[in-house]
């Protein structure tokens, strides 16, 4: 007897505008605080060895968007995250998720996303970018395809293509994910792959 229960349809769709927009993406800077995470912060004592990036000693990340970033990862797209704070619990995460170009404690984050643009040998014409607040402005507002949070400040809802119907940290990030996926497409064939 057959068990194999075949392809499986995807459920997900997005408007044809927004898969064009961001076809040509290679590359999605992220923001952290408000973005990967609900942008709560959590303080305990500094200890005595490296007060800098010892304050946050908890940080709270959601799997469905440490996946997001892997698929992105598989599908050729590098992800990148450029955030003004610095912990011990994000440089763990980060590097569990294996991403390798990261801008830590960077509040100036155009000439960051330029940096590594350059290093990578791409343009803005090929770069999404995630965040929620002022500081992200510069990049979201270069990028060829801009994404925020539902729950992102109103100048950044402003300026985005998409804003995530998941709220930050709870999944918006791999919903930005999703979509670049389907733009790039390969998100049939990795879903199909993680299938079964």
């Amino acid at each position: 007897m057959d068990t194999n229960p075949g392809p499986l349809t995807p459920v997900q769709r997005w408007s044809p505008e927004l898969l064009l927009r961001a076809q040509d993406v290679k590359i999605a800077f992220f923001d952290v605080d408000g973005v990967l995470t609900d942008g709560g912060l959590y303080f305990a004592e500094y200890p005595e060895d490296d007060p800098r990036i010892g304050g946050e000693q908890i940080k709270r990340f959601n799997t469905l968007d440490g996946h997001g970033l892997k698929l992105l990862q598989h599908a050729g797209i590098v992800p990148a995250v450029i955030t003004g704070r610095d912990s011990r619990p994000l440089r763990a995460r980060l590097t569990a998720l294996g991403i390798e170009h990261v801008h830590f404690g960077t509040e100036d984050k155009r000439p960051a996303a330029e940096g590594t643009l350059a290093a990578l040998g791409l343009g803005w014409h090929q770069v999404a970018a995630m965040g929620d607040d002022w500081p992200d402005l510069p990049v979201l507002r270069r990028a060829a395809f801009a994404c925020a949070p539902a729950t992102a400040h109103a100048e950044v809802l402003a300026v985005a293509h998409h804003v995530t119907a998941a709220a930050a940290g709870h999944g918006a990030v791999r919903e930005c994910c999703d979509l670049l996926l389907a733009a790039s497409g390969r998100y049939d064939t990795l879903l199909q792959r993680f299938a079964g």
